[in-house]
């Protein structure tokens, strides 16, 4: 392990942390920073660790990993201070208990650093609808969704929740599942009607929602902090194993050739992504355009083609909601947001 590369990985974990409004975390992650150092316990746990610390978001894995015990009722002393076990988020209290569960519980952390994280956050649907209302006011047909890196596909259902953003309502009052998030600047198309022709997605990982393991590694990496987000995660959940998504474990550029091959007359076909475009390597990306300037470019008013992203730009504080539209080549910037889906400025 590069020593350097993970004190660089947890100062900056720290930083994303507090930016994000997790200051437990935060604390955590500099208390660690400080413990790589000195040759503790967590250095000892990840002494063995190999790849890029930073890339791999290894702090990220240490802490779902440690949270998954605590919501396993395996680390009670720390459950005190983990407000998604009903703790009083007390940094200065968590840590000893955080280092205890490190140096005692380290053969059952050690292939849970192997998870990816990911959480399928479903409060970033709240930009992502206006993006699809954008589209269905913009085409007047039924919306065909295909989701890429859509872990659990919890967000595929979207359409089934209920929303407060701000000042206005959308969905049904007594949905199973409420969004609420800051809504500030233009009212999106909220009036628009919207009809769903199918919904599927694809993950190189997939969390399989009928798996309790599988949503315990979702929970797990829910910001401990943070327990609306986990009660969020829940509900969608619960949602989601009365009427499961399609979702199949693939690559997004194979998978999408074979989903946008399927005849399309009378519907709008939607690909549409959140924080995934990140994780792609150039080449990737280049791909992925290619076979959207495919598609655009055969695109009529019976076929239309739209692409929505929900992704980071250069800033990590905020992220980019965008639409293209085709045909007409109508590529539209329509909003910014937070990244875990709190806030929301509408252009």
């Amino acid at each position: 392990m590069d020593r350097e590369a993970l004190l660089a990985a947890f100062r900056l974990q720290a930083g994303g942390c507090r930016l994000f409004d997790s200051p437990l975390y935060a604390q955590l992650c500099e208390r660690a920073e400080e413990d790589v150092r000195a040759d503790g316990p967590l250095a000892r746990l990840l002494v063995d660790w190999e790849g890029d610390p930073l890339h791999a978001f290894l702090p990220l894995r240490v802490l779902g990993a440690v949270h998954e015990r605590v919501l396993n009722g395996k680390a009670p002393q720390l459950a005190q201070h983990y407000p998604t076990a009903g703790g009083d988020a007390d940094a200065d209290a968590a840590w000893p208990a955080f280092l205890k569960v490190v140096d005692e519980q380290r053969e059952a952390l050690l292939p849970r650093l192997e998870n990816f994280p990911q959480t399928n956050e479903v409060r970033r649907c709240a930009g992502l609808l206006g993006l699809f209302l954008h589209a269905a006011r913009r085409t007047g047909l039924p919306l065909r969704l295909r989701e890429i890196g859509c872990s659990a596909g919890l967000n595929l259902q979207w359409a089934q929740y209920g929303y407060t953003l701000g000042p206005h309502r959308w969905g049904a009052a007594d949905a199973p599942l409420q969004i609420e998030a800051e809504w500030n600047g233009a009212a999106a198309d909220f009036d628009a009607p919207v009809s769903i022709e199918s919904r599927a997605g694809c993950d190189l990982d997939p969390r399989r929602i009928e798996s309790d393991a599988d949503v315990r590694t979702l929970e797990a990496f829910i910001w401990a902090d943070q327990p609306e987000r986990l009660t969020q995660l829940r509900a969608a959940v619960a949602l989601a194993r009365r009427d499961p998504p399609r979702v199949e474990q693939a690559s997004a550029l194979p998978w999408l050739e074979r989903e946008l091959a399927e005849p399309a007359d009378g519907v709008c076909r939607v690909v549409y992504h959140s924080a995934f475009w990140l994780y792609l390597e150039p080449e990737e990306q280049d791909a992925l355009r290619a076979l959207f300037a495919e598609h655009a470019a055969r695109a009529t008013p019976h076929t239309p083609f739209a692409w929505v992203r929900h992704e980071n730009n250069a800033s990590i504080a905020e992220i980019e909601l965008r639409l293209s539209v085709w045909p007409g080549d109508d590529e539209r910037h329509l909003g910014m947001g937070h990244p875990h889906g709190r806030r929301i400025t509408w252009f």
